[in-house]
Protein backbone atom coordinates (compact mmCIF):
# COMPACT_ATOMS: atom_id res chain seq x y z
CA UNK A 1 0.00 0.00 0.00
CA UNK A 2 2.93 2.38 0.26
CA UNK A 3 3.68 2.77 -3.25
CA UNK A 4 -0.11 3.97 -3.77
CA UNK A 5 0.85 7.05 -1.25
CA UNK A 6 0.26 10.40 -2.66
CA UNK A 7 3.71 12.09 -2.82
CA UNK A 8 4.04 15.07 -0.44
CA UNK A 9 5.68 18.42 -1.37
CA UNK A 10 8.23 20.18 -0.06
CA UNK A 11 6.76 21.85 2.18
CA UNK A 12 4.57 19.21 3.52
CA UNK A 13 8.03 17.86 3.74
CA UNK A 14 9.73 21.16 5.81
CA UNK A 15 6.26 20.95 8.42
CA UNK A 16 6.95 17.27 9.34
CA UNK A 17 10.54 17.98 9.81
CA UNK A 18 9.93 21.42 11.82
CA UNK A 19 12.03 23.24 9.50
CA UNK A 20 11.52 25.27 6.06
CA UNK A 21 11.43 24.16 2.67
CA UNK A 22 14.63 26.04 1.89
CA UNK A 23 16.50 23.98 4.43
CA UNK A 24 14.98 20.95 2.92
CA UNK A 25 15.69 21.47 -0.80
CA UNK A 26 19.50 22.17 0.43
CA UNK A 27 19.71 19.01 2.10
CA UNK A 28 18.17 16.95 -0.89
CA UNK A 29 20.33 18.51 -2.86
CA UNK A 30 23.52 17.72 -1.03
CA UNK A 31 23.92 20.92 0.28
CA UNK A 32 23.93 20.55 3.98
CA UNK A 33 27.29 20.82 4.79
CA UNK A 34 27.75 23.69 2.23
CA UNK A 35 25.21 25.72 4.05
CA UNK A 36 26.32 25.24 7.50
CA UNK A 37 22.98 22.64 8.42
CA UNK A 38 23.73 20.25 11.19
CA UNK A 39 23.97 16.77 10.75
CA UNK A 40 21.00 15.44 12.51
CA UNK A 41 18.86 17.94 10.72
CA UNK A 42 19.63 16.35 7.59
CA UNK A 43 19.52 13.07 8.93
CA UNK A 44 15.81 14.02 9.96
CA UNK A 45 14.79 15.36 6.94
CA UNK A 46 16.42 12.62 4.47
CA UNK A 47 15.08 9.70 6.87
CA UNK A 48 11.67 11.52 6.81
CA UNK A 49 11.88 11.84 2.59
CA UNK A 50 12.01 8.34 2.57
CA UNK A 51 9.67 7.50 5.03
CA UNK A 52 7.16 9.37 3.06
CA UNK A 53 8.59 8.70 -0.53
CA UNK A 54 9.35 12.68 -1.09
CA UNK A 55 12.22 13.06 -4.26
CA UNK A 56 12.64 16.38 -5.64
CA UNK A 57 10.94 17.38 -8.66
CA UNK A 58 13.63 17.17 -12.27
CA UNK A 59 11.94 19.45 -13.71
CA UNK A 60 12.19 22.14 -10.87
CA UNK A 61 15.74 21.01 -9.85
CA UNK A 62 16.76 21.30 -13.84
CA UNK A 63 15.10 25.35 -13.70
CA UNK A 64 16.87 25.70 -10.15
CA UNK A 65 20.85 24.52 -11.11
CA UNK A 66 20.61 24.75 -15.12
CA UNK A 67 21.48 20.70 -15.02
CA UNK A 68 19.38 17.89 -16.36
CA UNK A 69 21.71 15.07 -15.63
CA UNK A 70 20.20 13.92 -18.93
CA UNK A 71 21.70 12.99 -22.07
CA UNK A 72 19.59 11.75 -25.72
CA UNK A 73 20.89 8.64 -27.24
CA UNK A 74 19.45 9.53 -30.66
CA UNK A 75 19.97 6.40 -33.06
CA UNK A 76 18.44 4.45 -36.23
CA UNK A 77 16.13 1.80 -33.93
CA UNK A 78 15.69 2.10 -30.56
CA UNK A 79 14.91 -2.34 -31.44
CA UNK A 80 17.83 -3.20 -33.31
CA UNK A 81 21.03 -5.32 -32.03
CA UNK A 82 23.54 -2.74 -32.49
CA UNK A 83 21.01 -0.31 -30.27
CA UNK A 84 20.44 -2.78 -27.50
CA UNK A 85 24.06 -3.40 -26.51
CA UNK A 86 24.58 -0.11 -26.55
CA UNK A 87 22.06 1.53 -24.94
CA UNK A 88 22.53 -1.11 -21.60
CA UNK A 89 26.54 0.38 -21.98
CA UNK A 90 25.83 3.80 -22.14
CA UNK A 91 23.16 3.67 -19.05
CA UNK A 92 25.65 2.01 -16.83
CA UNK A 93 28.63 4.45 -17.63
CA UNK A 94 26.65 7.61 -18.31
CA UNK A 95 25.06 6.32 -14.27
CA UNK A 96 28.52 6.45 -13.27
CA UNK A 97 28.45 10.26 -13.61
CA UNK A 98 25.29 10.54 -12.19
CA UNK A 99 23.46 10.89 -15.35
CA UNK A 100 20.18 9.60 -16.75
CA UNK A 101 19.14 8.43 -19.96
CA UNK A 102 16.72 9.30 -23.02
CA UNK A 103 16.01 7.37 -25.96
CA UNK A 104 14.85 8.07 -29.28
CA UNK A 105 14.86 6.63 -33.33
CA UNK A 106 14.87 8.35 -36.00
CA UNK A 107 14.66 5.71 -38.72
CA UNK A 108 17.16 7.12 -40.83
CA UNK A 109 14.07 9.61 -42.13
CA UNK A 110 15.27 13.54 -42.34
CA UNK A 111 12.12 14.99 -41.78
CA UNK A 112 11.09 12.82 -38.98
CA UNK A 113 14.69 13.55 -37.10
CA UNK A 114 14.25 16.99 -37.67
CA UNK A 115 10.54 17.23 -35.98
CA UNK A 116 12.59 15.69 -33.26
CA UNK A 117 15.39 17.92 -32.77
CA UNK A 118 13.00 20.84 -32.77
CA UNK A 119 11.65 19.36 -29.70
CA UNK A 120 14.87 18.20 -28.49
CA UNK A 121 16.06 21.71 -28.23
CA UNK A 122 13.15 23.22 -26.01
CA UNK A 123 14.05 20.78 -23.30
CA UNK A 124 16.84 20.78 -21.25
CA UNK A 125 19.30 17.94 -22.16
CA UNK A 126 22.76 17.93 -21.90
CA UNK A 127 24.70 16.20 -24.03
CA UNK A 128 23.91 13.93 -26.97
CA UNK A 129 24.79 10.73 -28.44
CA UNK A 130 23.73 10.24 -31.94
CA UNK A 131 24.21 8.03 -34.68
CA UNK A 132 23.69 10.68 -37.39
CA UNK A 133 21.25 10.70 -40.22
CA UNK A 134 22.66 12.31 -43.62
CA UNK A 135 21.53 16.08 -44.03
CA UNK A 136 21.22 16.69 -39.99
CA UNK A 137 24.50 19.24 -39.53
CA UNK A 138 22.62 21.70 -39.25
CA UNK A 139 20.72 20.57 -36.53
CA UNK A 140 23.78 19.48 -34.77
CA UNK A 141 25.00 22.83 -35.20
CA UNK A 142 22.20 24.57 -33.66
CA UNK A 143 22.51 22.12 -30.46
CA UNK A 144 26.33 23.22 -30.49
CA UNK A 145 25.18 26.74 -30.50
CA UNK A 146 23.37 26.10 -27.62
CA UNK A 147 26.00 25.10 -25.60
CA UNK A 148 24.98 21.24 -25.82
CA UNK A 149 28.08 18.94 -26.15
CA UNK A 150 27.73 16.17 -29.16
CA UNK A 151 29.35 12.64 -29.76
CA UNK A 152 28.31 11.05 -33.07
CA UNK A 153 28.61 7.08 -33.17
CA UNK A 154 28.64 4.89 -35.83
CA UNK A 155 29.38 6.78 -38.10
CA UNK A 156 29.95 11.35 -38.56
CA UNK A 157 28.93 14.02 -40.91
CA UNK A 158 31.55 16.37 -42.63
CA UNK A 159 31.01 19.91 -41.58
CA UNK A 160 30.55 18.91 -38.37
CA UNK A 161 32.96 19.59 -35.30
CA UNK A 162 32.23 17.15 -32.62
CA UNK A 163 33.99 13.63 -31.59
CA UNK A 164 32.55 10.50 -33.72
CA UNK A 165 33.38 7.01 -32.00
CA UNK A 166 33.24 4.10 -35.01
CA UNK A 167 34.18 0.50 -35.87
CA UNK A 168 36.66 0.41 -38.58
CA UNK A 169 34.49 0.11 -41.54
CA UNK A 170 37.35 -0.05 -44.16
CA UNK A 171 39.72 -2.42 -42.11
CA UNK A 172 36.11 -4.79 -41.36
CA UNK A 173 35.48 -5.43 -45.14
CA UNK A 174 38.98 -5.72 -46.28
CA UNK A 175 39.09 -8.66 -43.65
CA UNK A 176 36.37 -10.21 -44.60
CA UNK A 177 36.92 -10.05 -48.19
CA UNK A 178 40.94 -11.83 -47.55
CA UNK A 179 38.91 -14.31 -45.67
CA UNK A 180 36.30 -15.24 -48.58
CA UNK A 181 39.79 -15.17 -51.11
CA UNK A 182 42.31 -17.29 -49.02
CA UNK A 183 39.34 -19.67 -48.25
CA UNK A 184 39.08 -20.31 -52.54
CA UNK A 185 35.69 -18.26 -53.09
CA UNK A 186 36.55 -15.72 -56.29
CA UNK A 187 32.91 -15.05 -57.52
CA UNK A 188 31.63 -12.53 -54.45
CA UNK A 189 28.33 -10.54 -54.43
CA UNK A 190 27.62 -7.65 -52.41
CA UNK A 191 24.46 -6.88 -50.90
CA UNK A 192 24.27 -3.15 -49.44
CA UNK A 193 22.21 -0.27 -48.67
CA UNK A 194 21.78 3.15 -50.95
CA UNK A 195 21.84 4.85 -47.57
CA UNK A 196 24.13 7.84 -48.00
CA UNK A 197 26.23 7.50 -45.12
CA UNK A 198 30.05 7.12 -44.37
CA UNK A 199 30.10 3.79 -42.89
CA UNK A 200 28.30 2.42 -46.14
CA UNK A 201 30.82 3.90 -48.19
CA UNK A 202 33.53 2.91 -47.00
CA UNK A 203 31.97 -0.69 -46.58
CA UNK A 204 31.73 -0.87 -50.38
CA UNK A 205 34.39 1.12 -51.17
CA UNK A 206 36.88 -1.87 -49.15
CA UNK A 207 34.79 -4.64 -50.95
CA UNK A 208 36.44 -3.30 -54.73
CA UNK A 209 39.78 -2.89 -52.60
CA UNK A 210 39.06 -6.50 -51.77
CA UNK A 211 38.96 -7.85 -55.15
CA UNK A 212 41.76 -5.92 -56.41
CA UNK A 213 44.28 -6.93 -53.62
CA UNK A 214 43.07 -10.49 -54.60
CA UNK A 215 43.18 -10.02 -57.74
CA UNK A 216 39.74 -10.50 -58.68
CA UNK A 217 37.48 -9.11 -60.98
CA UNK A 218 34.69 -6.47 -59.96
CA UNK A 219 31.60 -6.36 -61.75
CA UNK A 220 29.14 -3.70 -60.95
CA UNK A 221 26.10 -5.98 -61.67
CA UNK A 222 27.62 -8.47 -58.83
CA UNK A 223 26.68 -5.19 -56.47
CA UNK A 224 23.04 -5.31 -55.35
CA UNK A 225 22.29 -1.76 -53.98
CA UNK A 226 18.76 -1.84 -52.04
CA UNK A 227 16.49 1.02 -51.32
CA UNK A 228 16.19 1.90 -47.44
CA UNK A 229 13.52 1.65 -45.77
CA UNK A 230 11.09 -0.86 -48.08
CA UNK A 231 8.97 -3.80 -46.88
CA UNK A 232 10.88 -6.69 -45.29
CA UNK A 233 8.39 -8.47 -48.27
CA UNK A 234 10.31 -6.39 -50.82
CA UNK A 235 13.21 -6.96 -48.94
CA UNK A 236 13.27 -10.21 -49.06
CA UNK A 237 12.18 -10.23 -52.77
CA UNK A 238 14.60 -8.13 -54.18
CA UNK A 239 17.33 -10.44 -52.69
CA UNK A 240 15.58 -13.57 -54.56
CA UNK A 241 15.29 -12.26 -57.09
CA UNK A 242 19.13 -11.14 -57.14
CA UNK A 243 19.84 -14.46 -56.53
CA UNK A 244 17.94 -15.88 -59.33
CA UNK A 245 19.59 -14.00 -61.69
CA UNK A 246 23.08 -14.35 -60.22
CA UNK A 247 23.91 -18.08 -59.51
CA UNK A 248 27.46 -17.84 -60.70
CA UNK A 249 27.87 -16.11 -57.56
CA UNK A 250 30.25 -18.38 -55.03
CA UNK A 251 29.97 -16.09 -51.93
CA UNK A 252 28.16 -13.10 -50.53
CA UNK A 253 28.93 -10.18 -48.20
CA UNK A 254 26.02 -8.75 -46.67
CA UNK A 255 26.59 -4.77 -45.53
CA UNK A 256 24.58 -4.76 -42.41
CA UNK A 257 23.31 -7.18 -40.59
CA UNK A 258 19.36 -6.48 -41.55
CA UNK A 259 20.28 -7.20 -45.13
CA UNK A 260 22.24 -10.28 -43.98
CA UNK A 261 18.98 -12.04 -41.89
CA UNK A 262 16.81 -10.82 -44.69
CA UNK A 263 19.59 -12.58 -46.88
CA UNK A 264 19.12 -15.62 -44.32
CA UNK A 265 15.28 -15.71 -45.52
CA UNK A 266 15.38 -15.26 -49.14
CA UNK A 267 18.48 -17.80 -49.35
CA UNK A 268 15.82 -20.34 -48.00
CA UNK A 269 13.16 -19.82 -50.51
CA UNK A 270 15.63 -19.96 -53.28
CA UNK A 271 16.42 -23.69 -51.58
CA UNK A 272 20.03 -22.33 -51.63
CA UNK A 273 22.39 -24.58 -49.36
CA UNK A 274 25.31 -22.59 -47.11
CA UNK A 275 28.47 -22.59 -47.44
CA UNK A 276 27.63 -25.48 -50.05
CA UNK A 277 26.54 -23.73 -53.09
CA UNK A 278 27.23 -20.18 -51.42
CA UNK A 279 29.06 -18.76 -48.92
CA UNK A 280 28.15 -15.84 -46.49
CA UNK A 281 29.52 -13.19 -44.61
CA UNK A 282 27.89 -10.58 -42.90
CA UNK A 283 29.13 -7.17 -41.27
CA UNK A 284 27.47 -7.00 -37.84
CA UNK A 285 26.73 -9.73 -35.82
CA UNK A 286 23.26 -10.93 -34.28
CA UNK A 287 21.54 -13.70 -32.88
CA UNK A 288 20.12 -14.60 -35.72
CA UNK A 289 23.80 -15.79 -37.06
CA UNK A 290 24.40 -17.66 -33.81
CA UNK A 291 21.58 -20.00 -34.41
CA UNK A 292 21.67 -20.65 -37.96
CA UNK A 293 23.19 -24.22 -38.29
CA UNK A 294 26.58 -24.40 -38.23
CA UNK A 295 26.60 -20.27 -37.78
CA UNK A 296 27.28 -17.64 -39.94
CA UNK A 297 30.71 -15.70 -40.25
CA UNK A 298 30.44 -11.81 -39.17
CA UNK A 299 32.39 -8.97 -38.73
CA UNK A 300 31.90 -7.76 -35.38
CA UNK A 301 31.85 -4.46 -34.31
CA UNK A 302 33.03 -3.61 -30.86
CA UNK A 303 29.77 -2.19 -29.91
CA UNK A 304 30.78 -2.04 -26.13
CA UNK A 305 33.86 -0.40 -26.28
CA UNK A 306 32.05 1.84 -28.75
CA UNK A 307 29.75 2.64 -25.85
CA UNK A 308 31.99 3.26 -23.27
CA UNK A 309 34.50 5.39 -25.35
CA UNK A 310 31.37 7.83 -26.89
CA UNK A 311 30.17 8.28 -22.76
CA UNK A 312 34.03 9.34 -21.77
CA UNK A 313 34.33 11.48 -25.36
CA UNK A 314 30.38 12.94 -23.64
CA UNK A 315 31.61 13.51 -20.25
CA UNK A 316 35.30 15.20 -21.29
CA UNK A 317 32.92 17.98 -23.07
CA UNK A 318 30.92 18.19 -20.04
CA UNK A 319 33.74 18.31 -17.69
CA UNK A 320 32.70 15.31 -15.86
CA UNK A 321 36.13 13.40 -17.15
CA UNK A 322 39.42 14.76 -18.34
CA UNK A 323 40.69 13.11 -21.39
CA UNK A 324 44.24 12.56 -19.00
CA UNK A 325 42.15 10.46 -17.13
CA UNK A 326 40.46 8.82 -20.06
CA UNK A 327 43.24 8.13 -22.78
CA UNK A 328 40.38 9.10 -25.64
CA UNK A 329 40.86 12.13 -27.67
CA UNK A 330 39.05 13.17 -30.17
CA UNK A 331 38.28 11.14 -32.88
CA UNK A 332 38.22 7.14 -32.59
CA UNK A 333 38.32 4.69 -34.91
CA UNK A 334 37.84 0.91 -33.30
CA UNK A 335 39.54 -2.12 -34.85
CA UNK A 336 36.64 -4.59 -35.80
CA UNK A 337 37.12 -8.93 -35.19
CA UNK A 338 36.52 -11.54 -37.60
CA UNK A 339 34.53 -14.16 -36.57
CA UNK A 340 34.82 -17.36 -38.53
CA UNK A 341 31.66 -19.73 -38.61
CA UNK A 342 30.40 -22.48 -40.77
CA UNK A 343 29.06 -20.29 -43.57
CA UNK A 344 32.59 -19.71 -45.20
CA UNK A 345 34.20 -23.06 -44.42
CA UNK A 346 35.08 -24.70 -48.55
CA UNK A 347 33.18 -27.74 -48.84
CA UNK A 348 35.20 -30.54 -50.05
CA UNK A 349 34.13 -31.66 -53.65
Amino acid sequence: MDALKRKISIKELARITGTSATTVSFVMNGKAEEMRISKSVADKILKASKQHGYSPNPLAVSLRTGHSNIIMVLVESVSGNFFATLAKVVEAEAEQYGYKVMYGSTDNNLPKTRDMMKLLRQMNIEGYIVTPVAGMQEDIQLLQAQGKSVVMVDSYLDKVEAPHVLVDNFEGVVKGMAHLAEAGYSNIGFVTSDLALVQMAEREKAYKKGLQSHKLPFDKKNVLKIPYGISREELVHTIASYLETHKGLDALFFATNYLGIAGLEAIGKQKIKVPKEVAMICFDDHEAFHTYPGGITVIEQPIEEIARTSVELLMQQLGKKSAAASGNTGNQKLPPRLIVRGSTKKPVR
